[in-house]
C-alpha cells in the first residue's frame, strides 16, 4: 500500500485500507476533525424525515436511473434533472403524467421507495449521483445490485433493505400524498407516525461514514498525521 502526506480531494495521494489494523475504522473516536478542507462532497447522515414516493417495479436498472446519453457530464451536480428521464417524458418531451415522480402528491419526496433488484445493469457512479441531484437521501427496496448499493453509501445516499411485504406496505401508504417517514441512521430504523417501525442492517465502517459525512478521502484527512508518522518511519532505502 502506498501512503502520501501531500493528500488532496484531487486524486492525488492513497486511501485508507478500512481493515488496516491501526488505521481502519476502530480508531474512528480517537482522532480529531481538525482540518477544513473535508466533507465537501457529503453531508452527515443521523436523522431524516420526509415524504416518500413509490416506483412499483423491479429491476430498475442504471441506464433508466440515468440513461447513458448523459453520462459526457464531468460535474458531479446536475445530474438529478435526468433522472428517469425516459420515463418521466414523453417523446415530445413534455412530462409523463403517468409516471409516478410526475404526480403532485409526490412532489418533493426525499425517500424513494421501490421493487426488487433497484440498481442493477451496468455500474455507473451517476445512478446515485441523479437520485441525490433530484433530491432523494435515502432508497428503499428489497434488495439492490451490490455495486449500485455500494455505490450509494460512499456518496452518501442511503440504501436500506427491507422484506417485500414491509416494501410493499410503504409502497400503498407512498400514494398518499401526506405519507412521512423517518429514518434514523443512529438506531438503524425506519419508523412512521402509525406504528410502522422496521430495523435495517448496515456495515458499521459504512455507517460512520455517513453519520459523519465522509468519503473515504475524507477519512484519509483524518489520519493525515499518522500517514506523515509512518512517512517517516519507512523512508525509502537506497
Amino acid at each position: 500500500m502506498c501512503v502520501s502526506s501531500k493528500l488532496n480531494r484531487s486524486g492525488k495521494g492513497c486511501f485508507l485500507n478500512p481493515q488496516h489494523p491501526t488505521l481502519g475504522p476502530s480508531a474512528f473516536g480517537t482522532v480529531t476533525d481538525t482540518s477544513d478542507g473535508r466533507g465537501e462532497t457529503m453531508k452527515p447522515f443521523t436523522i431524516h424525515r420526509g415524504k416518500t414516493a413509490g416506483i412499483d417495479r423491479v429491476n430498475i436498472d442504471t441506464d433508466q436511473i440515468i440513461p447513458k446519453q448523459f453520462l459526457k457530464r464531468i460535474e458531479r451536480t446536475g445530474f438529478g434533472q435526468f433522472l428517469f428521464y425516459d420515463w418521466r417524458y414523453l417523446s415530445d418531451g413534455t412530462p409523463n403524467p403517468e409516471f409516478e415522480l410526475n404526480r403532485p402528491e409526490n412532489e418533493g419526496a426525499t425517500i424513494l421507495v421501490a421493487g426488487d433488484n433497484f440498481g442493477c445493469g451496468s455500474s455507473r457512479e451517476h445512478a446515485p449521483w441523479a437520485l441525490q441531484d433530484y433530491g432523494f437521501r435515502a432508497i428503499i427496496a428489497p434488495s439492490f445490485a451490490d455495486i449500485f448499493y455500494n455505490n450509494c453509501l460512499k456518496n452518501g445516499l442511503l440504501p436500506i433493505r427491507l422484506d417485500q411485504e414491509d416494501v410493499r406496505y410503504l409502497l400503498q401508504q407512498s400514494e398518499r400524498a401526506d405519507y412521512e417517514l423517518t429514518v434514523s441512521l443512529e438506531e438503524q430504523r425506519v419508523f412512521d407516525d402509525e406504528g410502522f417501525s422496521r430495523p435495517f442492517d448496515i456495515d458499521p465502517y459504512r455507517k460512520k461514514l455517513l453519520l459523519k459525512g465522509w468519503d473515504e478521502i475524507d477519512l484519509t484527512f483524518v489520519y493525515e498525521s499518522h500517514i506523515a508518522a509512518y512517512e517517516q518511519k519507512h523512508c525509502p532505502r537506497p
